[in-house]
């Protein structure tokens, strides 16, 4: 037998103040402001964070937005060693890697991270460290040098994605690296986000660059929905499921995007640009919440000691208009 809610359906609801934890799809009457109102997905916005103590572009970027690791990288005068810590505010100098590079990878948190590849001239290294929250120790190397790779994950699992050796994948037991699947289409400065069971690995140059998605489900590789815009040496944030993809640049020595876009798990959907637009950036943490930090703005001569911080709310508040 029908009920009540089945024949009439359900009312809306007249409030005197808009509810503090709308959900997406949620609608009102606010009798106070004589209006209709309603829920739509949060709309994000990047706002300035304290900048780096050494600019540098093409490090290894990990953590959360208010607990940041901005490892290596290249700088003024050439490639740095230096790491530095985010506290949501500011940075400060922690111990140096053994040996820096540019174009590595990176994985973890601020306690327990991971530093794998990059570029030690001789250009490709399969160097790893790792850090637990005082120092840096050399581990097992990867199996082929690589650079301009993604990376993500843990201290103890995770992957490097492509990069320069092509498109091989490894994945980190804690204690050595195992070649797996290949990605489809081999790739050089991608950005790659979440787990060793569940990864997202978007954008690079092939040799092109390309808005090519590719998603992992811990077995294989599959090609999913492209970014809306192609580009390399872009940050990412977040997981396989729910990803920022920001920054990037055309050819190496081209000129930077500051171009936004977030994953829903099925489609990218353009959001708020960076305040300035550079490659070779980095970041961290998730895609409502994630920090971007340093990066180029002409393909290197120029290097970025700014940071970002975005914020996306869970829902932003409309109120319904009709014509």
């Amino acid at each position: 037998m029908a009920d009540y809610k089945g024949i009439k359906g359900f009312t809306i609801p007249n409030v005197s103040s808009d509810p503090d934890n709308p959900i997406q799809g949620q609608i009102w009457y606010n009798s106070t402001s004589a209006t209709l109102k309603g829920a739509l997905p949060g709309v994000g916005t990047w706002a300035s964070g304290g900048n780096l103590n050494t600019s540098r572009y093409a490090g290894a970027g990990t953590g959360t937005q208010t607990a940041s690791l901005a490892i290596a990288g290249g700088g003024a005068p050439g490639i740095t060693a230096k790491v530095e810590q985010y506290d949501g505010t500011s940075w400060t100098e922690i111990a140096d890697v053994n040996t820096g590079r540019s174009e590595g990878g990176g994985a973890g948190t601020t306690t327990a991270g991971l530093f794998f590849g990059g570029d030690k001239p001789p250009p490709a290294s399969a160097l790893t460290e790792t850090w637990n929250g005082t120092s840096w120790t050399e581990v097992g190397d990867l199996n082929v040098a690589v650079l301009y790779h993604g990376g993500d994950g843990t201290s103890t699992a995770a992957l490097q994605v492509s990069g320069s050796s092509g498109a091989d994948v490894e994945q980190w037991n804690g204690t050595s690296w195992i070649e797996i699947a290949d990605v489809s289409a081999a790739r050089s400065t991608l950005a790659s986000v979440g787990s060793t069971t569940a990864t997202l690995a978007f954008g690079g140059r092939e040799p092109t660059m390309t808005a090519a998605t590719e998603q992992w489900n811990g077995t294989a590789w599959t090609e999913v929905n492209d970014l809306n815009s192609a580009r390399g040496g872009l940050g990412g944030a977040g997981i396989s499921t729910s990803a920022l993809a920001f920054g990037g640049q055309d050819q190496p020595t081209a000129g930077s995007y500051d171009y936004t876009e977030s994953w829903d798990g099925t489609s990218w959907v353009e959001q708020s640009d960076l305040a300035t637009a550079r490659g070779m950036i980095k970041g961290g943490g998730t895609s409502t919440s994630a920090s971007a930090f340093g990066g180029t703005t002409d393909g290197g001569s120029t290097q970025v000691a700014s940071t970002e911080e975005w914020d996306a709310p869970d829902t932003t508040t409309v109120t319904v208009t009709t014509s």
